[in-house]
């Protein structure tokens, strides 16, 4: 799956789950310090990504650096998935 196929889906994902009405979601945007998503839409996020992308996230994923923006999870998909 393209990088830009990654993107969407998860963008799409985030703006369903966040408790914030966007349209207008930035890549960069950290989704956890802005408050789209909260600790629970955290977990649901990982299972998101484990149905959808087929990639297992273990204890050593779990850093914020890997999940802060949909950059960054578009990232760790497209590095999983090889």
């Amino acid at each position: 799956m393209e990088q830009h196929e990654i993107s969407e889906k998860i963008r799409e994902y985030i703006k369903a789950a966040s408790f914030s009405s966007i349209d207008n979601l930035d890549d960069d945007l950290l989704i956890f310090k802005e408050g789209i998503l909260d600790s629970m839409g955290l977990i649901s996020l990982f299972s998101f990504l484990e149905e959808n992308f087929s990639i297992q996230i273990t204890d050593a994923d779990l850093v914020e650096e890997n999940f802060e923006s949909i950059k960054a999870i578009t990232n760790f998909v497209s590095e999983r998935q090889k």
